[in-house]
């Protein structure tokens, strides 16, 4: 009951993940075509109000690699491609481990 438990659970994680991606692809690359990549964080550093929207998105990818991390190293997978995504793209690197992830 368990391993079906488990399965849904990452079927379900996926599906979310997929369908996210899409939309969040197509909004971040018209804000980049926009403004350019320096131009997303540029444009957080004029209020605190921008710098307190920086600071939680850096808090929410710090989480997300704290999960990322021991369960990929728990799967045989290298977590390093998935860090550094996240680092430089923010949430693709959480959403794309999860969209590959090939437990069932």
């Amino acid at each position: 009951m368990t391993n079906i438990k488990t399965s849904n659970i990452y079927q379900a994680r996926k599906t979310i993940a997929i369908i996210l991606l899409l939309p969040f692809s197509i909004l971040s690359a018209y804000a980049v075509y926009k403004v350019g990549y320096v131009g997303i964080f540029d444009y957080h550093r004029h209020s605190p109000a921008g710098w307190q929207v920086f600071v939680d998105l850096v808090i929410a990818c710090v989480l997300c690699l704290t999960w990322l991390i021991p369960e990929a190293k728990s799967k045989g997978r290298n977590p390093i491609p998935f860090v550094v995504l996240t680092l430089v793209l923010g949430s693709f690197g959480p959403l794309l481990y999860i969209v590959t992830d090939k437990t069932d």
